[in-house]
């Protein structure tokens, strides 16, 4: 008889643990953020150069350790740093390829020669 008794808690409970967290997020639950904040705060970085950029995030990874931001303040600041990191990345990888491509030119260039 306990077993009838146990499957609606156990399906209740399934129901609370395969809950959408983007249900959550779109019914404005207290301390989500809007997918377009951290984009629209972010915009500027597009912009930067490497150093400006990796001089930001280093700025934003003291602050963070230091501990001393409030939690809204520190969400913000990882998310910038994040697409700041995301930006140095691919400034890296961009240059990279130029500089493979201008070596592969030298190459094919002197075997011309």
């Amino acid at each position: 008889m306990s077993d009838t008794h146990e499957a609606p808690a156990n399906e209740a409970s399934d129901d609370v643990m395969n809950h959408d967290s983007t249900d959550a997020a779109q019914a404005g639950t207290p301390g989500t953020v809007p997918a377009s904040a951290p984009d629209a705060a972010n915009a500027d970085i597009a912009s930067m150069g490497y150093e400006q950029a990796r001089d930001e995030l280093a700025q934003i990874v003291t602050t963070l350790e230091g501990g001393r931001a409030p939690l809204e303040e520190s969400m913000r600041l990882w998310e910038r740093g994040e697409a700041l990191a995301d930006h140095c990345t691919r400034w890296l990888n961009g240059a990279q390829s130029r500089i493979e491509e201008a070596v592969a030119r030298q190459e094919n260039g002197s075997e011309r020669a």
